[in-house]
């Protein structure tokens, strides 16, 4: 109610001095993304982006789970902002189950109120279905392939209106910005892998990994942690520090805040060629980078682990690695190969099963 009840320059301003940042892994300004959808002109649509399908990372299922209204509130508050009358909740087709939940929530906001025009859609799935432009051509009823950029969707989104696609933690962010609630360090981890408790933990930006993987009891000796498919792998070092920053300087991606634990005994070609194979699955096919490329680096994978790979097929999974990200089209191919990167950078033992190339 006090949110909707200020006006709308007055509340990006605050959003922007609160440094929310988008929390769907590409930490665009919240406030410059509401600013630019609200100076757009015609009618304009709020989409909330529940496609929640990086490997490892549920914490957007459990805010929907447990206080689905939040989320219905700061969409209420985004179409506030840039004054649109009709918002779309994109959710995930594995969380059909809290569809009851959300349309609960959607009703109790406009008992207490007034309506507000929420549409739930349920996703047909698929990994590409998380990059904003695809959602809306998911929406629209077309293959759900990126779009190219510019014009970007506050300028021409779904149908062609001004749209503004946040992800769910982004939103659910908005009222607790509104109350004074909002402590900007404050993160939901998801956590799974070789622990005893997987699940959704709330940490501040700077804990060590080990102090935080200890409130999910590891399983065994942690040799490796993968920051989600598209985040990059690492190795386990307990006095990691847990800031965008540091991560990005170690050649991974905090993005959605994922923890998947790895100990000793898994074999850790194996679980990389598991996600080279996923991302071939789930490459759209649009660009030729990611769709060739891919298949590519899964035929390496398979010589490597049957011991007939040479030298010169890990220097071609480095080029490909490299060349994938530069060109590939949309943010989900660039950051395919990621994981690749780091293993070479950062477990080269695994990859020495490599004969050498006379």
């Amino acid at each position: 109610r006090k949110a909707l009840s200020m006006n709308p320059d007055e509340l990006i301003e605050l959003i922007k001095n609160s440094g929310l940042t988008g929390r769907g892994g590409a930490h665009f300004p919240t406030w410059k993304k509401l600013s630019l959808a609200r100076s757009s002109q015609g009618e304009k649509i709020v989409v909330c982006d529940a496609e929640e399908s990086e490997p490892g990372t549920f914490k957007d299922r459990f805010i929907l789970e447990k206080n689905p209204l939040i989320v219905v509130e700061g969409i209420a508050i985004a179409s506030h902002i840039i004054e649109a009358r009709q918002a779309i909740i994109y959710l995930r087709g594995e969380y059909s189950f809290l569809e009851e939940g959300i349309r609960k929530a959607i009703e109790e906001y406009n008992k207490l109120f007034g309506d507000i025009n929420i549409h739930l859609v349920i996703s047909g799935g698929g990994y590409i279905c998380g990059e904003e432009t695809a959602i809306l051509n998911s929406l629209e009823g077309k293959r759900p392939n990126p779009r190219n950029k510019p014009p970007f969707p506050v300028e021409k989104g779904y149908m062609d209106k001004p749209t503004l696609v946040n992800n769910v933690e982004t939103l659910a962010m908005l009222p607790l910005i509104i109350l004074g609630d909002y402590d900007p360090d404050l993160r939901l981890f998801s956590i799974s892998g070789n622990v005893e408790k997987p699940g959704v933990y709330e940490a501040r930006l700077g804990i060590t990994l080990g102090e935080l993987i200890a409130r999910a009891k590891p399983i065994g000796n942690p040799r490796a942690v993968l920051l989600g498919a598209s985040g990059g792998v690492l190795r386990y070092d307990p006095n990691l520090v847990l800031t965008m920053d540091n991560i990005e300087s170690l050649g991974g991606m905090l993005g959605m805040n994922t923890l998947i634990i790895i100990n000793d005994e898994q074999d850790l070609l194996q679980v990389f060629k598991h996600i080279a194979e996923f991302f071939v699955h789930e490459s759209c096919g649009l660009c030729t980078p990611c769709r060739e490329g891919n298949p590519r680096i899964v035929d390496i994978m398979e010589k490597i682990i049957d011991g007939t790979a040479t030298s010169r097929d890990i220097s071609l999974l480095e080029r490909l690695a490299k060349y994938i990200a530069d060109t590939s089209m949309c943010g989900l191919g660039k950051a395919s190969t990621k994981w690749l990167l780091t293993a070479l950078k950062y477990f080269p033992e695994v990859f020495s099963n490599a004969k050498s190339n006379n």
